[in-house]
């Protein structure tokens, strides 16, 4: 029999509602919408049309998650780096949506983090004056978003002691203290999409993956089961290429110009198990940065790089070794021992869908705004943007494929709708911290599911509070929720994208025959 998951079944995703609503779109007439890209943007899409009352079928030919969604630094910033170059209208944006997110659609799975800017032997100056300055202009766009001061403080100076007791690894070379600035970090970004799909669901969309669109156009798409079962000519009155760096593969009209931002992983014990992130810019720069992040099951997450990526789009884009030793060299300008390539645990890259602009600018210097338009095929195209604006992007082409389409629809409510999980109000969630692992599993449960955390560990059984493995901060109960509710396949889907234990591969290594075991298990009782 079956266990229940004991949440809201209509938000419930697996394998045997996938086959469900195959059998059911294979009957099916004409849908409302089609999604292509089960990243956050065609997650956000998707929920954003079903809200409306849309009939809305999203199609990812991989995995939730798969691409540059789950490859970001983990944060939702208020859009401090824009404002610097003088792109007022996607500074204020991203304050506005990281407003949104942390105060309605999913505080439960954000928290507020300190961000240290240190005066140390490493940093010049000037770089302490103009970052200082850009930590209380991002202020600024705090208060113009609305966002109280309960959720995001002040920026404040910090002494030499608060500054080590915040980032124990710190130099005290000329230490002199720091400035203190606080913005917003997820839990895990592919969490955020699962979330993002899972509410989609709850409003009647269908979700599935493993499903590769292929012959697109304004009018429909040939959508073909990558589990084997046969291929789908679906009618549609509007079609959204979420598609990420791989839409140009779906639309020829599309130029895009992918750059890469690479990331290490480090151990966070290392380094003292850091409260806050550490902000250590460039060399020689006063406005690129390197970030030190605390993250969840005891690790410390380094980026970003920003360099441009020609050539083929990877399924999975690579780091080189440039990028993991600039990275190693500038956060140790500011470390009371500098690292080497013995402290890292593990590296990932990711590509952004820039927009090609034509100018021959660094991929730094291209607008991270979005554009929304139709194609030649009829096709609505969405591109460029980044994680932290996504509501936005799919609220503007989901308008759009409403007034391309004919479709009689509502006007946006996801700026006020709250993900499976949130405490359903607009109080500050109670987030706890995720930085260090911890025997009691309810706690990083809360900091995953929220209030789901409860459901996760009953649906587990009786040995749902076990580890996967010694020392990973990861239970079974975990795995189990994965396949009977989130939507995951095989064992990959568990390690890499709903719990993220393979962004260490010797953590990966160390889990991989349990988490596949269970996941088998867990499949066989949902047949």
């Amino acid at each position: 029999m079956t266990r229940d998951v004991g949440v809201r079944a209509s938000s419930v995703l697996n394998a045997s509602r996938r086959v469900r609503e195959l059998n059911l779109l294979a009957d099916a007439g004409e849908v409302d919408l089609l999604v292509i890209g089960g990243g956050v943007t065609g997650a956000g899409v998707a929920l954003d049309a079903a809200s409306r009352g849309l009939s809305v079928v999203l199609a990812e030919a991989h995995d939730l998650a798969f691409g540059t969604s789950r490859w970001s630094s983990k944060l939702v910033h208020g859009g401090l780096r824009y404002l610097a170059s003088g792109d007022i209208a996607v500074a204020r944006e991203s304050a506005v949506e990281r407003h949104l997110l942390m105060t309605r659609i999913a505080p439960h799975l954000i928290r507020p983090l300190p961000q240290l800017l240190p005066f140390v032997d490493g940093v010049s100056t000037k770089q302490r004056v103009i970052g200082s300055t850009g930590f209380l202009l991002g202020d600024g766009l705090r208060r113009v978003a609305g966002t109280p001061a309960a959720v995001l403080p002040r920026p404040r100076r910090a002494s030499a002691g608060e500054a080590v007791a915040m980032f124990p690894a710190l130099s005290r070379r000329g230490l002199r203290g720091g400035m203190v600035a606080t913005d917003g970090q997820l839990i895990d970004d592919a969490r955020l999409v699962t979330a993002i799909a899972r509410t989609a669901a709850a409003h009647g969309a269908t979700i599935l993956t493993r499903m590769r669109v292929t012959e697109s156009d304004g009018n429909g798409a040939t959508l073909v089961d990558e589990l084997g079962g046969g291929t789908l000519r679906l009618r549609v009155r509007s079609v959204v290429n979420a598609a990420g760096v791989w839409a140009g593969q779906i639309d020829p009209d599309i130029r895009l110009r992918p750059s890469r931002g690479t990331h290490i992983v480090l151990d966070a014990a290392a380094l003292g198990n850091p409260s806050a992130a550490l902000t250590v810019p460039h060399p020689g720069s006063i406005s690129r940065f390197v970030f030190a992040l605390p993250a969840q099951l005891g690790r410390v997450i380094v980026g970003l790089t920003d360099v441009d990526a020609p050539g083929s789009i990877p399924d999975v884009p690579s780091p080189t070794e440039d990028e993991i030793d600039f990275l190693l060299t500038t956060l140790s300008l500011a470390l009371e021992r500098p690292l080497n390539r013995d402290d890292v645990r593990g590296s990932f890259a990711g590509l952004r869908p820039l927009v090609e602009s034509g100018s021959g600018d660094s991929t730094a210097d291209i607008s991270r705004r979005h554009r929304v338009e139709v194609s030649s095929n009829g096709v609505i195209g969405i591109l460029g943007g980044k994680l932290t604006t996504y509501r936005a992007m799919a609220r503007d082409a989901v308008d759009l494929a409403c007034r391309h389409g004919g479709l009689k629809a509502p006007a946006c409510r996801t700026d006020s709708l709250a993900l499976v999980g949130a405490p359903g109000s607009s109080v500050p969630f109670a987030y706890p911290d995720a930085g260090a692992p911890t025997e009691d599993p309810s706690r990083s449960l809360v900091a995953r599911f929220g209030d789901e955390a409860s459901a996760v560990l009953a649906a587990g059984g009786t040995r749902g509070a076990e580890r996967v493995a010694e020392g990973i901060d990861v239970i079974r109960a975990e795995v189990e929720f994965a396949v009977r509710a989130e939507g995951a396949l095989d064992a990959d889907d568990v390690l890499d994208r709903r719990t993220r234990i393979g962004l260490v591969p010797e953590e990966r290594a160390a889990a991989a025959d349990a988490v596949a075991e269970l996941v088998a298990e867990t499949l066989a009782d949902l047949d």
